[in-house]
């Protein structure tokens, strides 16, 4: 089969017909002719079909070794630097068509899988572990250009250090028997972005796993018996591209994920009831390298579509001049920089491991993910000081074709565009970061790869300075 177009990803969901609940009712009739889902599954199929571009193919797909077929690029396993390049290449050119604001588009979880699979070996040998499951799971996704969701995180009931979940009742999501078909799973999990809107939910245990009946790995499609998902409010409030350039298109639903005895078949589950694996896995597997590079090379993508926006900004208001203007635009440069740098060394630097995968360098994509979520808001911050009152004074499409029109063409033009380019650019901006879409935006990418503290402590846990406290005390003990 190989790589999929848009059609076949369209009717592929809408046949799957999953449970998916929005504002107190089931959905019913296809998905993407839902308001809440359509402009984001319309951005989806998009990207399935520049895969099937000429000018496009060799970027965005390679040979499968089974079929020979043309597969996503983002199911390669990397064996050299090269394969690296090949990979940021087909992510960056898919991010730029959603400037980097669908964080969970195909190749993210094709990538989170593609990483686990390579690193199937560790699991083998080891107590209700499934290598092969997995590694025949991956193919089998690979072959058919499968998309997935994810959830991992359990419900935030309680989040004292210590708390267990009350015994009495089952909340986050468990196994709660075993039978000769496979694992029953019932309770719940957040936070699956594009719930419902994909082929398959991956699920896996969270960080910090204590409980043996909570430590599993599987996936299973995403219309399975008593597979709910329950959708948050829509922030695609209008279809309109020129009021809502961004959420009209790109905007991801969230849901919570409710297992009511769903049942997982066992050649879908990759391991169970494994507290080590569950917390080990997920750590010394290529999952945080090629992750988090994938991550990276969104982000990068986002940065600059932010810096042509407020560029643009500048331009168009004649601000340019003022020095504290500058300063703005100068900060949104030096972090595009930096994380491009981050990028270039995580690939230059990346070494084989025992498997034969070629992982990106952890370190520079571990500094990139402490340094991106702190950056962000501030980038919406800079587009609010470079907007100011004129992202409040932002009429809307049908204002521009009402007898209002003359009156906006005159006192809204801008120095260098006239009025509708000039509302048509600030509602860019202002969707970018005021709109509800936008403030969505500033949480998800603090949150992405969870706790920025967290984050923050596995860098200081995991980096090795003893070398440089070496050379301080060598300094220090040097005599002249």
């Amino acid at each position: 089969m190989g790589a999929i177009t848009g059609e076949e990803y369209i009717r592929r969901i809408n046949r799957l017909n999953p449970n998916v609940w929005f504002e107190g009712k089931r959905i019913q009739g296809e998905l993407s002719s839902h308001r809440a889902f359509k402009g984001v599954m319309k951005s989806q199929a998009k990207l399935y079909d520049m895969q099937h571009k000429k000018s496009l193919r060799d970027k965005m797909t390679f040979r499968s070794p089974i079929t020979g077929d043309r597969v996503g690029m983002s199911y390669l396993i990397p064996e050299t630097k090269e394969d690296l390049m090949k990979r940021r290449n087909m992510i960056q050119e898919w991010a730029g068509t959603t400037a980097g604001m669908m964080g969970r588009s195909p190749d993210y979880m094709n990538t989170v899988l593609t990483a686990l699979a390579s690193s199937a070996e560790q699991l083998k040998g080891e107590k209700n572990c499934f290598p092969t499951h997995l590694q025949s799971f991956y193919e089998m996704a690979r072959e058919k250009d499968l998309c997935f969701t994810h959830t991992f995180i359990n419900p935030q009931v309680n989040r004292s250090q210590f708390y267990l979940g009350a015994e009495e009742e089952v909340i986050a999501a468990r196994v709660v028997e075993q039978n000769e078909e496979g694992l029953v799973i019932k309770g719940a999990r957040l936070l699956a972005t594009q719930g419902g809107m994909t082929d398959e939910l991956l699920v896996f245990s969270a960080a910090g796993c204590l409980d043996p009946d909570q430590a599993f790995a599987f996936s299973i499609p995403s219309h399975t018996p008593g597979l709910t998902f329950m959708c948050r409010e829509s922030f695609a409030y209008k279809d309109s591209s020129f009021d809502y350039p961004l959420s009209s298109r790109f905007e991801e639903m969230d849901t919570v994920v409710v297992f009511d005895h769903v049942l997982v078949p066992w050649e879908r589950v990759f391991f169970y009831n494994n507290v080590e694996i569950a917390n080990s896995f997920f750590k010394t597997s290529a999952f945080l390298p090629m992750a988090l590079h994938q991550v990276v090379c969104r982000q990068t993508v986002k940065t600059e579509f932010i810096l042509g926006v407020a560029q643009m900004m500048v331009d168009t208001i004649q601000i340019g001049e003022y020095q504290h203007v500058q300063e703005k635009i100068s900060e949104i440069i030096v972090a595009l920089e930096m994380m491009k740098s981050f990028l270039s060394r995580s690939e230059m630097e990346a070494e084989k491991d025992q498997w034969g995968v070629m992982r990106p360098a952890l370190y520079p994509l571990l500094a990139a993910i402490n340094t991106f979520p702190r950056q962000y808001p501030r980038f919406s911050e800079i587009l609010q000081q470079l907007g100011a009152s004129g992202l409040m004074l932002i009429p809307s499409e049908k204002d521009f074709e009402s007898k209002m029109k003359k009156n906006l063409d005159q006192y809204l033009q801008g120095a260098t565009r006239d009025a509708r380019e000039r509302v048509k650019l600030f509602r860019l901006a202002w969707d970018m970061c005021m709109s509800s879409f936008g403030s969505r935006q500033t949480l998800y990418e603090q949150f992405f790869f969870g706790d920025p503290v967290r984050l923050a402590s596995v860098l200081y846990n995991t980096y090795e300075r003893d070398e440089y406290v070496k050379r301080v005390e060598k300094f220090l003990n040097r005599e002249e």
